[in-house]
């Protein structure tokens, strides 16, 4: 896999009624996530235009780091969980060198 490293940007908008619980999983997830040894960053932002919009940002090592990030227990558990709670859509991102 590749050594460059990998940004992931994760857009959730919560269902009516589950902003909320939709918080409380993100924030709950920050912690596990930021301990993962390829995490170089981890953060959760809210739309300010948008309240019931947030935004993940996170940044891994390498591409081994990231699809490790996707077989830990508390990302299958974001998996299961997160449809219910929101719509999502991630973008994965490679850097792209500016001379």
């Amino acid at each position: 896999m590749s050594q460059a490293t990998v940004k992931i940007t994760a857009s959730l908008t919560a269902r009516p009624g589950k902003a909320e619980e939709l918080r409380a999983l993100l924030l709950g997830m920050a912690p596990c996530c930021r301990a993962e040894p390829g995490n170089l960053r981890w953060d959760v932002w809210r739309d300010t235009a948008l309240p019931e919009r947030y935004v993940l940002d996170e940044l891994y090592r390498d591409a081994e780091a990231a699809e490790a990030h996707r077989r830990t227990p508390h990302y299958q558990d974001y998996l299961a969980r997160v449809p219910s709670l929101a719509d999502r859509s991630a973008l994965v991102l490679e850097a792209v060198a500016v001379a």
